[in-house]
C-alpha cells in the first residue's frame, strides 16, 4: 500500500470539464505518463529501502509512547445537533461536523476502528443521529479518511446527501452507496451547493486502497465559503507551497482546520503529514484567523506519542508564538463560527 517506486514526471493536466476552475492560469491537476496524479511540490515516492528501514528501525520515542496516558477529552452532550447556528464540531481524527449557512456537512467520516488499527477516542455522538446532512466531503481514498461502513451508514440515513471528492474517487464510493457523487480537480468549484461555495484544493499527499492503485484517485482539501465567512479543511498533507497559493486565492479564511499528527519519523512521514511546527507555518501561510489542529489522538499511526501534538502547540502558545489564534477542540465541542 505504497506509492510506486519509479519517479514519475508530469506529462499532462486534467480536470472535470463540467466544473468552474477558480484559479487563474491553472492548467489542471498534473498527472504522469500512466495517468496517475502528482503533487505540486514533487511526486510522492517511497523506495522499498525506506519502507523496510521504517519497519525495522527502533522508534526513539518508544519509551515515551509507553508512558503516554493522554487521551482527547470527549463531550457527549449532542445538543449542538438541534440548533441552526453555524458551528464546527470535531468528531475525531479528520471527521468534522460543519454547519454553515443552513447546510450540514461532514468531512472524512470514520465512525469506528480501522483494519488492524485500534480506535483510542470514542465517537462523541451516536452516528445514527447524524441526519439531515447535505454534503459529505471526502478528501482521499485512504482507509482512515474514506470508510465504507461509515459512508453506508450516512447514506442510509441521508439519501439526499451529496458526496464531494476528488477526481476518480467516485469509481470507488459509487460502488458502496447510491447517493450522488461529484468529483473535482484541484481549484475547481462544485456546482449547486446552496449558500456555500465549495472548492477542492491541493494537498501534498497521495492515495490508494491496495497494492496497485497508488495515485489513481485524487487527494486534496476543501474551502467552504459563505457570504460572511470561510472555512478551510486541509485534509491529509505534508507542508508545501499550496498553502500560500490557497491563502492568496482565498484571502479571508476565518478558520483553518490543519492536520498536525502522524508525522514521526520525519524522514519517512514528512512528505505526507506535517508536524505541529509545520502546521503552524501552514496556518501563517494561509493568512487564516483561527487554527484548529486535527489528525491526532484517535488512531495511533506514527512514532510520536499521541499527546505530543497538543503538548507542542500548548507550549508554543505559552511562549507567545500563537496567542489567541489557536483553538484546540475537545471531541464533541461545538465551536461557533
Amino acid at each position: 500500500m505504497f506509492p510506486e517506486r519509479k519517479l514519475p514526471a508530469i506529462t499532462s493536466f486534467i480536470n472535470n470539464p463540467a466544473l468552474k476552475t477558480v484559479m487563474d492560469n491553472w492548467s489542471g491537476t498534473p498527472v504522469d505518463q500512466s495517468g496517475r496524479f502528482i503533487n505540486l511540490d514533487g511526486p510522492t515516492v517511497l523506495s522499498m529501502g525506506m519502507i523496510l528501514k521504517h519497519f525495522v528501525e527502533r522508534n526513539p520515542q518508544r519509551d515515551m509512547k509507553k508512558k503516554d496516558t493522554w487521551r482527547i477529552p470527549v463531550l457527549t452532550d449532542d445538543n449542538w445537533l438541534n440548533d441552526e447556528a453555524d458551528k464546527i464540531v470535531w468528531l475525531g481524527h479528520a471527521s468534522f461536523f460543519i454547519q454553515m449557512a443552513g447546510l450540514r456537512m461532514i468531512t472524512d467520516p470514520v465512525f469506528g476502528r480501522l483494519p488492524m488499527v485500534e480506535r483510542h477516542s470514542p465517537l462523541p455522538v451516536d452516528p445514527g443521529k447524524l441526519v439531515n446532512i447535505d454534503y459529505i466531503l471526502v478528501t482521499h481514498a485512504h482507509y482512515d479518511h474514506c470508510d465504507k461502513k461509515s459512508l453506508q451508514l450516512l447514506s442510509a440515513n441521508n439519501p439526499q446527501a451529496h458526496i464531494l471528492c476528488g477526481l476518480n474517487l467516485d469509481r470507488l464510493i459509487g460502488k458502496w452507496i447510491n447517493n450522488p457523487v461529484h468529483t473535482a480537480g484541484w481549484y475547481q468549484q462544485y456546482d449547486n451547493t446552496g449558500g456555500v461555495k465549495i472548492t477542492f484544493v491541493p494537498s501534498r499527499h497521495w492515495a490508494n486502497r491496495g497494492l496497485s492503485d497508488a495515485n489513481t484517485t485524487l487527494w486534496g482539501g476543501f474551502v467552504m465559503e459563505k457570504a460572511d465567512g470561510c472555512i478551510y479543511f486541509s485534509g491529509d498533507s505534508g507542508y508545501g507551497s499550496h498553502y500560500k497559493a490557497i491563502g492568496h486565492l482565498f484571502p479571508r479564511i476565518d478558520v483553518a482546520l490543519l492536520g498536525a499528527g502522524a508525522y514521526a519519523p520525519a524522514w519517512f512521514m514528512g512528505k505526507n503529514h506535517q508536524d505541529p511546527y509545520q502546521a503552524l507555518q501552514a496556518f501563517r501561510d494561509t493568512g487564516a484567523q483561527l487554527f484548529i489542529p486535527f489528525h491526532y489522538g484517535t488512531f495511533d499511526m506514527a512514532d510520536e506519542p499521541m499527546g505530543e501534538t497538543e503538548q507542542i502547540l500548548n507550549r508554543l502558545k505559552a511562549e507567545g508564538k500563537i496567542n489567541n489564534e489557536l483553538k484546540i477542540l475537545k471531541l464533541g465541542e461545538a465551536l461557533p463560527v
